[in-house]
């Protein structure tokens, strides 16, 4: 029976870990005279010089790390993996903020303790569950997979958490149920840099069959330790096949239905964000071509490399597709 009371374990930040204030001011005003400079002078030319220092800034915050026990998984890629401080300081979080290095500076407010995740709607018996009966449901792999954003950036991250199958079993939804649809917490007390003219909190979904792909992993942890705030703490979703907007952060609803469920960027711009949103280099959206992206590695700069269909993981979800136009339900 999964609903025993954990400890609550409060999430902490060591003072060493907090970015001084004169830092922080120091690196708002630099990306400000990059912006303004932009105006003026070539992108291609000024990125080079300056976009570095926005990807790996000098300082972060996040939390504490504490280790992971994951057991190596088959899923994993030969490709040189993004270092760390790239990977929890460069982040799509609005809740945080809209600008990349955002969310490692204001992220620190979340409390991921206690942190109760309800499962509702077409399910044999809704119910709320806590995050640590979660965590240790099922034991941990890690997993490396490739990570597509659609403004053209990549990563290569080990991610810790077992396949999102699992839980879904353990949901027991209805045969009548066909989509789950992500709930993410929302507070301003936490986000106050939340930007407004967006239905929060944010929600994404999946059609049953891609949430049930043994790809689709339910993510505690990346680099061995818990994941810090910014990447989504302390439960996440990870779809490596799709956009990474779909991989929704800070779960605290599962919610089970028969219908497509509405998606928070979707919503916003159905133009570019599709319910579907799998990674296409044949399919550009309204502003960014998709043929090429910018991975971000232990190189200097990002490498432009060719966009593979289905972020390379082709042979694994491929068939979910057979049939569709993936112009027409992009």
């Amino acid at each position: 029976m999964l609903l025993r009371k954990s400890p609550s374990l409060e999430a902490t930040i060591r003072s060493s870990e907090i970015t001084p204030q004169h830092v922080f001011e120091q690196h708002q005003q630099t990306r400000r005279r990059f912006l303004a400079s932009a105006a003026t002078l070539g992108a291609a030319a000024l990125a080079a010089r300056t976009l570095p220092s926005l990807i790996n800034p000098p300082t972060t915050v996040h939390a504490a790390g504490e280790p992971l026990k994951a057991i190596p998984s088959k899923y994993t890629l030969d490709d040189p993996q993004t270092p760390f401080a790239k990977a929890s300081t460069y982040n799509n979080f609005y809740e945080y903020g809209t600008d990349k290095s955002d969310p490692s500076h204001e992220a620190y407010r979340l409390q991921t303790r206690p942190w109760p995740i309800q499962i509702t709607g077409m399910v044999k018996k809704p119910q709320t569950i806590n995050i640590d009966d979660l965590l240790h449901y099922r034991p941990l792999e890690s997993r490396v997979y490739r990570f597509r954003c659609v403004e053209a950036w990549s990563m290569i991250i080990p991610w810790d958490g077992y396949s999102l199958s699992e839980f879904i079993n353990f949901c027991q939804p209805l045969p009548s149920a066909k989509y789950v649809q992500f709930f993410s917490y929302n507070d301003k007390k936490v986000m106050p840099d939340e930007p407004s003219g967006y239905d929060w909190p944010y929600r994404e979904g999946l059609r049953m069959d891609e949430a049930m792909n043994p790809l689709t992993l339910l993510t505690f942890g990346c680099y061995g330790q818990v994941l810090p705030n910014q990447n989504g703490a302390p439960v996440r979703v990870i779809v490596p096949w799709k956009y990474g907007y779909k991989s929704a952060k800070a779960i605290v609803r599962f919610h089970f239905t028969d219908k497509e469920p509405a998606t928070t960027w979707n919503v916003a711009d159905g133009r570019e964000y599709g319910f579907y949103s799998n990674v296409n280099p044949n399919y550009d959206n309204a502003r960014w071509s998709q043929a090429h992206e910018r991975r971000l590695d232990t190189s200097l700069l990002p490498r432009n490399i060719p966009t593979q269909m289905f972020n390379g993981y082709g042979d694994q979800v491929a068939s979910l597709y057979a049939g569709m136009d993936l112009k027409k339900f992009y």
